[in-house]
């Protein structure tokens, strides 16, 4: 280790001011939350269109059922590892050397950082791309035990969409440098063009395999290698940009280790559950996987717009105010967070409650897409709208963790909400089919936010501030009027089925416009003012 990035290099004062000179003027988390917001809800409308695709050229089928199990497990794994436990690991850490370190000190932590991660992450890969068929097995075992043409067209796409892990996880990691620095735009922006190459393979290149279905698979190769490449000009433009080095014995390096261990389980609880309602529902009838995952994807869009986009925004916040010991700045970003969440979090639940079989026939119920597979998908995106708020709240609960370097705690909820799913899903899967998965996973996501956020307050570094009885009335109203005006005007689900593409379109907009106007009509009757929304 070389001596001089083994100290600190200049006092607090010093290492504020290069932090200074790398971060945009004046930006409030509600302009960053704002920003990544709308370049997330870009990414998530072209997600939508993926889909869409993705449901006219394949349906609910056997192929689509096996693709998305082939790009759910490095997609898993990339969550886990990658936007799960290494970023919240590794962004605390790089906050604290920007803040009490010169650049060169950082530099050094990012080069040996890159150079341990990619040694890893390439064994990881080639393990995986040489063990696709036990882990197709593992994660669908019923296609292994029940239908071998499934299990094997998973198997041959896995060993396309599995270097996905390496280029995707090294895409996070330069998002995180990003992210750190106040350059929210560019990491938000990214997952549009895993989008748009997924378009273009089932678009134009499935017709060059004898499994059509095999585009995608190839789809998302090229979408993690273009996702990387996008990224390296802005890390060149702050004089972040990797030069890899290994340094398991780095300082930083070794602490970064240290978090990401328990990491592994206690941010990405969420996501180990989504992977077991994969996994049971392989066992259930055709189709079951798919509904699970087009209702997943409806429930992630406010998730990912909203509540990932929030908690990006206060994580480096959170842990340069714990490094400054600013404890009561530190309780208001929480409070804040949580504010937000709420304001959004509740109307797109309600509006998934109301709206579930109108969503899915005007995203999906086209080509192959029966009107039976509209109506089982609605059915589980209900019971994932129930959890809505609670997913939200763990990704913005569980930075006030990370950002002070404890991994432990979220750990041990983690495990405690993994085995209530577990249970649930055993209780629920037989009487409620696939909507018994997504609802144990809903129960669980309730249990650990409850937990995470009680243990803030046992542990003194959140405290309610004035204010939030009022903000809970203005929401609840508003909500009622919201939900009065969608159950009036939506009409029944059979009328959906029945329409063509354009009024589905022009009848959806009407009702989010004017529940969105209505909600907002009501807040404002209640006094809400913008100044209400900033930290």
């Amino acid at each position: 280790m070389d001596k001089k990035e083994s100290q600190p290099e200049g006092s607090q004062e010093e290492g504020a001011k290069v932090a200074e000179q790398n971060t945009p003027k004046g930006r409030s988390l509600l302009r960053s939350s704002a920003l990544v917001g709308i370049m997330t809800m870009l990414s998530r409308v072209l997600g939508l269109a993926r889909d869409v695709v993705v449901a006219n050229y394949f349906g609910a089928g056997s192929s689509a059922d096996a693709f998305f199990v082939a790009f759910k497990i490095p997609n898993f794994l990339r969550r886990l590892f990658a936007e799960g436990a290494f970023s919240q690991a590794f962004v605390p850490v790089l906050s604290e050397y920007r803040s009490l370190k010169d650049l060169s000190a950082v530099k050094g932590l990012v080069d040996r950082v890159a150079g341990s991660l990619g040694l890893v992450l390439v064994f990881i890969t080639a393990l995986g791309v040489l063990g696709a068929p036990v882990l197709a097995a593992i994660f669908a075992p019923g296609f292994y035990m029940n239908d071998p043409l499934r299990y094997s067209l998973a198997v041959e796409m896995l060993r396309f969409t599995f270097p996905y892990l390496l280029l995707i996880s090294l895409t996070a990691f330069a998002g995180s440098i990003l992210n750190s620095y106040e350059r929210f735009a560019v990491p938000a922006f990214t997952p549009v063009l895993l989008n748009l190459s997924l378009i273009g393979a089932a678009i134009w290149m499935q017709p060059l395999f004898d499994q059509p279905v095999m585009a995608l698979a190839l789809g998302v190769l090229i979408a993690g290698s273009v996702q990387l490449l996008f990224q390296i000009p802005f890390l060149w433009r702050i004089q972040l940009l990797p030069s890899p080095k290994l340094g398991f014995d780095h300082e930083g390096v070794k602490r970064i280790m240290t978090l990401m261990v328990p990491a592994l389980f206690g941010v990405s609880v969420s996501q180990i559950n989504l992977l077991l309602d994969t996994l049971l529902a392989s066992f259930l009838q055709t189709g079951s996987v798919s509904w699970l995952y087009y209702s997943d994807r409806l429930a992630e869009l406010p998730l990912g717009v909203f509540g990932i986009a929030i908690a990006t925004v206060i994580l480096p916040s959170l842990s340069r105010k714990h490094a400054e010991k600013s404890t009561d700045h530190f309780s208001r970003t929480l409070n804040w967070a949580m504010r937000m969440v709420l304001l959004i979090g509740m109307p797109a639940a309600m509006a998934l409650l109301v709206l579930a079989e109108p969503l899915i026939a005007t995203l999906f119920h086209y080509g192959e897409m029966a009107d039976r597979d509209v109506m089982m998908a609605a059915m589980s995106l209900r019971a994932y709208a129930c959890g809505l708020m609670a997913f939200m709240l763990i990704k913005v609960l569980a930075p006030g963790y990370f950002s002070r370097q404890d991994t432990k705690t979220p750990v041990r909820i983690g495990i405690y909400a993994m085995v209530v799913n577990m249970v649930l899903n055993l209780l629920l899967i037989g009487p409620l089919d696939h909507v018994g998965l997504a609802l144990a996973t809903t129960l669980s996501a309730f249990l650990n936010a409850g937990l995470l956020l009680h243990g803030l307050i046992k542990e003194g570094v959140f405290s309610w501030q004035a204010g939030w009885l009022k903000w809970l009335v203005r929401l609840v109203v508003a909500n009622a009027a919201m939900i009065a005006f969608l159950l009036l005007f939506a009409g029944n689900p059979e009328q959906w089925l029945a329409f063509d593409l354009w009024q589905r379109i022009s009848q959806m907009a009407v009702l989010v416009a004017g529940g969105g106007f209505i909600y907002l009509l009501v807040l404002l009757l209640l006094g809400m003012r913008l100044r209400d929304l900033r930290h």
